[in-house]
């Protein structure tokens, strides 16, 4: 894999796919989308404001001073036929509508899950089942959280079987990588039923 730095270009057979990394505020998105970019990813990252911690939930977040205020941008060359472009949305539902409108183009959605706050990720999965988008989601492992059953998990999120469940650790390339393979196969897998039909 080139270094962060590298200007490389994307191969011309390559077929570019959109893809939305969301989940709740403070739940790794930036930090995923700087783990699996191949360039140095674009981030809107501000410090927060004291108005900013007035209306944020920074419960069992010590130590966060920062936040996405747009989106974070990066891209992830899987083969010659396939270059991921990441688009990360802030969290917090004051930026509800940047989250929708990133949306527009995108093939699929990651969402992230923190496992402190599983309730805090319905509404990045609604906006994705309201758009009828295919989705991952990706337990986000933080050191300390409690660990659940993929059973359990799947009823706590009310997610039905067919749909993808996976744990990773964002801050590690080939973990945080196996969430985009999980939801790049979904997608093929969907275009190919849909094509049977």
């Amino acid at each position: 894999m080139p270094s962060k730095n590298s200007d490389r270009y994307v191969p011309a057979t390559a077929q570019p796919v959109k893809i939305l990394v969301l989940g709740p505020f403070a739940v790794g998105k930036t930090t995923f989308v700087n783990t699996v970019s191949e360039i140095q990813p674009m981030r809107t990252e501000e410090k927060m404001t004291h108005a900013g911690q007035l209306v944020d939930n920074l419960d069992d977040l010590r130590g966060k001073t920062t936040t996405t205020v747009a989106m974070d941008f990066g891209r992830l060359t899987l083969s010659q036929n396939i270059v991921l472009y990441l688009f990360g949305a802030p969290g917090q539902q004051r930026f509800r509508g940047m989250a929708r409108s990133l949306m527009e183009g995108a093939l699929g959605g990651l969402v992230l899950v923190d496992t402190r706050r599983i309730d805090e990720s319905f509404d990045a999965i609604d906006q994705l089942e309201d758009a009828a988008l295919p989705y991952t989601v990706a337990v986000n492992t933080f050191d300390g959280a409690p660990r659940y059953r993929e059973t359990d998990l799947r009823d706590s999120l009310s997610m039905p079987a067919h749909r993808p469940l996976v744990s990773l650790d964002a801050r590690q390339l080939g973990s945080a990588k196996q969430g985009l393979i999980s939801l790049v196969s979904h997608i093929l897998d969907r275009s190919c039923l849909e094509h049977a039909r």
